[in-house]
C-alpha cells in the first residue's frame, strides 16, 4: 500500500509542476502567477478541490505522444470565495502554452456542466496560446463545446472571465459570451487576429498591446469591464466583485448586515447640483453617498464615461446602479453608453438584482457620426432593456430629463416602480432655449422677447411638477433624503411580482 501511496503522490507532484521549473520561472519573470498560484489567491485557503489532475491529451501526431503532461494545460475544480461555492478553471501557460486540446476543453466543459447543475458561478482564468494546432479539428470542436455551454449558462449562472495572458483567435469568443471580462495590464491581450496577420492583410503595423491590450479593451473597444495592474490585484478585486452577485438566477444576492443606517441623511447632496444648468457635477459623488458605506464597484469606468454602471448595496442588499454622468458629454446618451448600460440592465434583470437609476440626461448625442453609426438601433437597446426588465426599478431624476432620453432612462412609462425627482429636475421635450426657438421662431430676431419667452418656458416646464401633476413622478424629494427614500422603496419592492407575456424570446435590436 505504501508504494501505491508514494506513486500517487509522485504523480500529483508531476502534475503540480506543470511544464517544469524552467517554464514556471519564465512565467514569474513576466510578472505572472502560475495557474495554481492564481487559484490560491482567488479562493479561500484550503478550499480548492481539484478535478481531472491526471487527464492527458490523446494526440499521437507530430510527436505529441512524447509531450503529454498530467492536467493538459488547465487546472479545474471548485472551491469557495468568502464561503460561497464557485467553479473555476485556470489555464496553465507553462504546459504547451496553455493551448486548448480536446481533453483540455473536456475538463472545462465538466466544471461548467456541474456549475449549471448545482447553481454556482463559473470563473475562467484565461492564459492560453489558443487552439492546439497539432490536434486540428478536435481542438476547434473543443472550443465549440465550451461556447455552447457558455450560451446555455447565460442568464442562469454568473460567468466571469479574467484574461491573464494571451487570448487569441477563437479563444476570445468564450469570454465574449460570459457576463464580465476583466484584464491585467501589460501581461494580457485579446484579439481575433494577431499583429502579424494584421500586417500581412491590411499592412498596418501594430503591437500586441495596441491591438488588444487591457488599456485598449477597457477604454476604447469596451470589451473589458475593468483592468488591473497585476495578477494579485486582479484576483483580490474579483473576490470583492463576486460578493455582489447571486450564485444563480434562482438565488438571491448575498445579504450583508447593515452598518450604515438606511435612513441616513446626506446634507451635502442638497448643494450637489449647481445653480447654472450648464455647469457639470460628478455623479460619482451622489452614488458613493447613497450606497452602503460608499462601496461602489464600477464597471467599464474608462469606457463611455457619459454613463456610469456598477454594483453597490442599499440596506445590505445588492443593487445595480445606472447613472448619467454630466462630467462627460453633458451626460448625453450615445452609441457606446447605450450599449454599455443596456447589457448591464439585462444582467441585473436576469439575476433579479434591483436597478437604481440616477437621471441627468439632456438627450441623445446629435451628429452624423452617431446617425451613421446606428444610434437609432443602439439607443433602442437601452430602451428595450429597461422596458423588458421586471426587477424592482427605482429612478431618481436629479436635473435634466429631456426628450426621448427621459423615456429611455427607466421612466414611469417603462414600468418604473418608484420614480422620484429632486426639486432641480427639469422634465421636458427639450431645453427651454431650444424649445422657444422652435415654438416662437418668428420672434428669433427679437432677443428681448426670446429671453422673456425662454424664462416663461423655464418656469412652466423646467421643473418636476408638471410630470408630478400627471403621476409620472411619484414624489419630489430633498436631495438629502435620497438614500432613505430609495432604501425604503427597495424594501417595499422586495416581493414584487411581474411577468412578461410568454414567448420563446424577444428580438432585441442587435
Amino acid at each position: 500500500m505504501r508504494e501505491i501511496l508514494e506513486e500517487l503522490e509522485r504523480r500529483r507532484e508531476a502534475a503540480r509542476q506543470g511544464g517544469g521549473q524552467r517554464r514556471i520561472d519564465a512565467q514569474h519573470a513576466k510578472g505572472k502567477l502560475t495557474a495554481r498560484e492564481r487559484i490560491g489567491v482567488l479562493l479561500d485557503e484550503e478550499s480548492f478541490e481539484e478535478w481531472d489532475i491526471f487527464v492527458e491529451h490523446r494526440c499521437a501526431d507530430f510527436d505529441m505522444a512524447d509531450k503529454a503532461v498530467p492536467g493538459d494545460g488547465v487546472v479545474t475544480g471548485h472551491g469557495t470565495i468568502n464561503g460561497r461555492t464557485v467553479f473555476v478553471f485556470s489555464q496553465d501557460f507553462t504546459v504547451l502554452g496553455g493551448s486548448l486540446s480536446e481533453a483540455h476543453a473536456g475538463k472545462i466543459c465538466k466544471v461548467m456542466d456541474h456549475a449549471m447543475r448545482v447553481g454556482a458561478p463559473v470563473i475562467g482564468l484565461n492564459d492560453s496560446g489558443g487552439a492546439r494546432i497539432q490536434e486540428g479539428i478536435d481542438s476547434l470542436a473543443g472550443y465549440a463545446e465550451v461556447f455552447q455551454r457558455n450560451v446555455l449558462a447565460s442568464g442562469v449562472i454568473p460567468q466571469i472571465s479574467m484574461i491573464m495572458g494571451p487570448c487569441a483567435g477563437g479563444a476570445v469568443y468564450s469570454p465574449a459570451i460570459t457576463d464580465f471580462i476583466f484584464m491585467v495590464r501589460d501581461t494580457s491581450y485579446m484579439y481575433v487576429t494577431g499583429p502579424e496577420v494584421v500586417k500581412t492583410v491590411t499592412h498596418e503595423t501594430v503591437t500586441h498591446e495596441e491591438l488588444g491590450g487591457a488599456t485598449t479593451h477597457s477604454s476604447r473597444s469596451g470589451v473589458a469591464d475593468g483592468a488591473f495592474d497585476n495578477d494579485v490585484e486582479a484576483l483580490l478585486s474579483l473576490r470583492r466583485f463576486i460578493d455582489f452577485l447571486p450564485a444563480s438566477n434562482v438565488d438571491d444576492a448575498p445579504q450583508r448586515e447593515v452598518m450604515d443606517p438606511v435612513d441616513r441623511a446626506e446634507a451635502s447632496l442638497d448643494t450637489l447640483v449647481p445653480d447654472n444648468p450648464n455647469k457639470p457635477y460628478d455623479m460619482h459623488e451622489l452614488i458613493t453617498k447613497v450606497v452602503d458605506d460608499g462601496d461602489f464597484f464600477e464597471l467599464k469606468p474608462d469606457f463611455a464615461g457619459n454613463i456610469l454602471i456598477g454594483f453597490g448595496r442599499m440596506g445590505g442588499a445588492t443593487v445595480g446602479i445606472v447613472a448619467n454622468q454630466p462630467m462627460v458629454l453633458a451626460g448625453c446618451l450615445d452609441i457606446q453608453s447605450s450599449i454599455k448600460a443596456a447589457r448591464f440592465v439585462r444582467f441585473c434583470d436576469a439575476f433579479s438584482i434591483p436597478i437604481v437609476t440616477f437621471v441627468d440626461v439632456p438627450g441623445f448625442l446629435p451628429g452624423t457620426s452617431q446617425e451613421y453609426g446606428g444610434i437609432i438601433r443602439h439607443g433602442a437597446k437601452l430602451l428595450y432593456a429597461y422596458a423588458e426588465c421586471t426587477v424592482p426599478k427605482v429612478t431618481v431624476i436629479t436635473r435634466k430629463a429631456y426628450g426621448g432620453a427621459y423615456d429611455v432612462m427607466a421612466s414611469k412609462h417603462l414600468r418604473g416602480d418608484v420614480n422620484l425627482a429632486w426639486p432641480s429636475a427639469e422634465i421636458a421635450v427639450m431645453g427651454p432655449k431650444g424649445a422657444v426657438e422652435i415654438i416662437f421662431r418668428e420672434d428669433i430676431g427679437d432677443q428681448e422677447k426670446i429671453a422673456q419667452r425662454t424664462e416663461e418656458y423655464r418656469q412652466k416646464f423646467a421643473n418636476p411638477f408638471v410630470a408630478g401633476h400627471r403621476g409620472f413622478i411619484d414624489d419630489v424629494i430633498l436631495p438629502s433624503e435620497t438614500r432613505a427614500r430609495t432604501c425604503r422603496s427597495l424594501s417595499m419592492l422586495r416581493n414584487k411580482q411581474l411577468e412578461n407575456p410568454w414567448r420563446k424570446h424577444g428580438n432585441i435590436p442587435l
